[in-house]
């Protein structure tokens, strides 16, 4: 009876045993959902941040350890928040200078798609007209020197359309932007004068325009144009469901090899076909102004400014994962992510740089 005893005890005590042992994994092995979540954050171009919106949804549901937080601030913004470690993603329609390259050497410009940008007028009368424009005539009416709607220069490319007496009012952005910087690139490598006097550069000192006003973001560029009668503006591809709603004329721009083309991604993917073949292994080159019969002028990579040094290898991983989605043609470059914002998928050659790129973060 006493032996009997001993061996119950016994059983009972290893028995306490185990199942205290069982309890403490348990107590440690948390469930997959209570584990930690790795935050990034994206911020900049304007022009990108509809594409952002449309992939974080969908790949946060696909990988619930990841949040990222998007956020419209301006490409110059995005750069310099990726530079300083505020941000993990900086988004840019412009590519880093080589100055800024010397200086800040860890940092990438990795390309995720190509983008276009429209000239948009609210010419009462003429806003269902695409108004035929060049890069001369749009630095004429940028410096101040082309005042009228109905200015000899712009009647010559519009002949038989009976243009308006009435004074342009350009709007251009007040943030740091891509789009001022690709926009202003074009009026560089059309004119001279433009080139050797304001530049081109995500910031520029704009000549001074009786009636100019400034703006901030695409979407602040939209309503500022929807709201001024006779004005005139740049606006991101990714904005031209707002600019149609807003009825809002849109114009052909004359491209190098003289013929005016619209923003269309059949004219984009010309312009890419003649570029994009010409990009180096760091992939920082202008797209703009390509030559072709068909291609459009504006046009330009989007970029993730990313530095190679993360603060931790998770991090490093979770922006590696994301990127290569971001740039996959089953991913992020799936046909109905892109035409989406009307952009133009990242060739396969540049998406071969892109990754290559993308391996460097550690």
């Amino acid at each position: 009876m006493l032996h009997r005893l001993k061996k119950e005890v016994t059983r009972s005590v290893k028995g306490a045993v185990i199942l205290s042992a069982l309890s403490l994994s348990a107590l440690y092995a948390l469930p997959a959902s209570a584990a930690p979540t790795i935050s990034l954050l994206e911020t900049g171009s304007t022009l990108l941040y509809p594409l952002f919106n449309l992939w974080v949804p969908v790949y946060t549901k696909m990988n619930p350890g990841i949040q990222i937080t998007t956020q419209g601030t301006g490409s110059g913004t995005g750069i310099a928040e990726a530079i300083s470690g505020v941000a993990q993603i900086g988004a840019s329609d412009a590519y880093m200078s080589d100055a800024q390259i010397k200086q800040h050497p860890n940092i990438l410009n990795i390309p995720l798609a190509i983008s276009i940008q429209m000239i948009n007028y609210n010419v009462p009368g003429l806003n269902n007209v695409h108004l035929k424009l060049s890069g001369p005539v749009l630095a004429g009416i940028y410096s101040g020197k082309i005042t009228n709607w109905d200015d000899a220069a712009i009647a010559k490319l519009n002949p038989g359309i009976k243009l308006p007496n009435h004074k342009i009012i350009p709007v251009h952005r007040t943030d740091g932007s891509g789009d001022t910087f690709i926009f202003t690139t074009y009026l560089s490598d059309t004119t001279p004068a433009w080139s050797n006097s304001v530049g081109y550069s995500t910031t520029v000192s704009w000549p001074a325009v009786p009636g100019g006003i400034g703006a901030e973001g695409n979407p602040g560029m939209v309503q500022a144009l929807k709201t001024t009668p006779y004005g005139i503006a740049y606006i991101g591809i990714s904005w031209k469901k707002p600019v149609e709603e807003a009825h809002l004329g849109m114009a052909m721009l004359e491209n190098r090899a003289g013929k005016f083309v619209l923003p269309t991604v059949a004219n984009a993917k010309a312009a890419a076909g003649e570029m994009v073949k010409k990009t180096p292994a760091d992939e920082r080159i202008s797209l703009v102004y390509a030559p072709g019969a068909s291609s459009y002028p504006i046009i330009n990579y989007e970029y993730a400014i990313v530095s190679k040094t993360q603060p931790n290898a998770e991090v490093a991983t979770a922006m590696r994962k994301f990127l290569n989605w971001a740039i996959d043609p089953k991913g992020g470059n799936a046909p109905h992510f892109i035409t989406a914002v009307n952009f133009v998928p990242l060739p396969d050659s540049a998406a071969k740089l892109s990754r290559k790129q993308i391996a460097e973060i550690q």
